[in-house]
């Protein structure tokens, strides 16, 4: 294979990798190839749309039942790899908006909530401490990662929609953030991912009511398992889980101890050395708080700068 044709392919594969993990920023984290690796100075931008539809799992003392949501969600990314003390490092961007209707009975009476608007932004900066140096084109398209080490810190803003006189909203009206660590190991043409983290959150002092409501943190596990059919074009199954994120409110706490969990499956394919989709589907396999939801996406991304 010539080094031409070796270094497109190579590029490919980075482009689907960044995309995939533009378009999935703001879904229940399932993340796949999110520390791999790009040609410094490379930048992504992605269009990404998912349709999520489930039941939603209250607090057991709240007067909700037979809950269920629809939810159009829509994502514009952008990303650009760095260089960081010589690492190969990432920031990505990621701003939501949402289109979504809500229903249950409430005290036994039908009730039914419209929303549309934008959800609050991410922030994501990734650092790869160990087995991906920060390289050049010429550099990048010759290097095989074995073994892959980073670290990550995602903030959420508060600048989605919010109303305090509405009981449910697109924003939270708090800051949130995640530290992360993840562990990527290649064999042949199969990768297998873990990742660790956790998410800690301000308190929203305007609550519905005028109250404060402070929100305890959330641990979270990830794990991939990729088929790499050829350069670029990967077939991977999914799973999540996380425990945590007891809801007090006025300073009574709630009965919402949330242990979740979810499965799914994303292929990604280059369409061509500047562009790729990725298409990804899953449901929640295990949901005590929360949303059970069933999710189908897909995003495109267009690549460029970093030498292509």
């Amino acid at each position: 294979m010539t080094h031409t044709r070796r270094t497109r392919r190579t590029l490919l594969a980075a482009i689907v990798c960044i995309v995939t993990m533009a378009a999935s920023a703001q879904a229940q984290e399932l993340i796949p190839n999110a520390y791999a690796i790009a040609p410094v100075g490379m930048n992504v931008v992605t269009v990404g749309t998912s349709f999520n539809k489930g039941d939603l799992a209250f607090d057991p003392s709240a007067p909700i039942e037979d809950a269920r949501a629809t939810i159009l969600a829509s994502t514009l990314g952008y990303a650009r790899a760095l260089n960081i003390a010589g690492r190969s490092a990432q920031v990505l961007v990621v701003v939501p908006y949402a289109l979504g209707d809500a229903q249950g009975l409430l005290m036994g009476q039908f009730q039914q909530v419209s929303r549309s608007g934008l959800g609050d932004s991410v922030v994501r900066v990734g650092v790869n401490l160990y087995g991906a140096p920060a390289m050049r084109l010429k550099e990048f398209a010759a290097h095989r990662t074995k073994t892959n080490i980073g670290v990550s810190l995602m903030v959420q803003t508060p600048l989605g929609q919010y109303y305090p006189n509405k009981l449910i909203n697109l924003g939270n009206n708090r800051w949130a953030f995640k530290p992360e660590v993840g562990l990527t190991r290649v064999r042949g043409d199969w990768t297998w991912e873990v990742y660790g983290g956790a998410w800690f959150f301000t308190d929203n002092a305007d609550f519905y009511g005028g109250k404060r409501r402070e929100q305890a943190p959330i641990v979270s596990g990830q794990f991939h398992l990729l088929y790499t059919f050829r350069r670029g074009l990967w077939l991977g199954g999914n799973a999540n889980f996380w425990t945590g994120g007891r809801v007090t409110v006025a300073g009574v706490q709630n009965l919402d101890l949330q242990t979740n969990s979810r499965a799914g499956i994303t292929f990604a394919m280059p369409i061509n050395r500047r562009q790729s989709v990725r298409f990804a589907y899953s449901r929640g396999a295990y949901t005590t708080i929360g949303a059970a939801f069933n999710s189908l996406g897909v995003s495109y991304g267009y690549v460029w700068g970093g030498g292509l």
